[in-house]
């Protein structure tokens, strides 16, 4: 096979894997490898400890949305399957790195009917995406 001919076929294959990047995985014990470098195209998925029974919700307060864009609303799972009435779990969160710059991704646990009082958790972490 001529360079000419395997060329194209070298460029598909290398445009192929670039478009595949592996989902960035964060969870708020993971807080300290922030800030977090991403790659256009590239997801993110942040799961955060999560007992709604509690009256206690993350909330995005700052959704890095010059550089993230959402997937879909935040999800919730429980850590035993739902087996026991009141046990906490997660919630998961999926964002695209959509343009390149700098944002912010900071999500707040609180009561809703008390946005006065303080968080009982923050997560915050600044986002870089090339």
């Amino acid at each position: 096979m001529s360079l000419a001919r395997f060329a194209p076929l070298l460029s598909l294959g290398l445009l192929a894997a670039c478009a595949q990047q592996p989902t960035h995985h964060l969870t708020v014990e993971e807080q300290s490898d922030c800030p977090i470098k991403l790659h256009v195209g590239q997801n993110l998925m942040l799961s955060l400890p999560s007992n709604p029974t509690t009256g206690y919700r993350w909330a995005i307060q700052d959704s890095a949305g010059g550089v993230l864009r959402s997937l879909g609303p935040e999800v919730y799972n429980s850590s035993d399957d739902g087996q026991l009435l009141g046990s906490g779990g997660h919630s998961t969160w999926r964002f695209e790195a959509f343009a390149a710059g700098t944002g912010r991704l900071r999500l707040t646990s609180q009561q809703p009917w008390e946005p006065e009082a303080e968080p009982a958790d923050t997560f915050d972490c600044p986002i870089t995406v090339n």
